[in-house]
């Protein structure tokens, strides 16, 4: 089975930026962001960077949550 793929998106005035990972890359996601904001070719900025970077951590932490949630084994014991 493939890893699942996942975007960012950022929708600033007129444009639109679209960031696609697989899980597992987010590493790679914060190097683009970075890679991104240091182009002075483009209007995303460091603030852009900054607010996708916490969308991602957001989302880890839902995954996360979900995993611990689907792994938490509950024994009910009676006597």
């Amino acid at each position: 089975m493939g890893r699942m793929k996942r975007q960012l998106i950022l929708n600033k005035g007129t444009q639109k930026f679209v960031f696609r990972y697989e899980n597992g890359n987010e590493d790679e996601l914060l190097d683009a962001l970075i890679d991104q904001a240091k182009d002075r070719h483009t209007d995303f900025d460091w603030f852009d960077a900054a607010v996708l970077s916490f969308k991602l951590t957001q989302s880890l932490m839902g995954q996360a949550d979900e995993l611990l949630s689907e792994n938490t084994d509950v024994q009910v014991h009676t006597n």
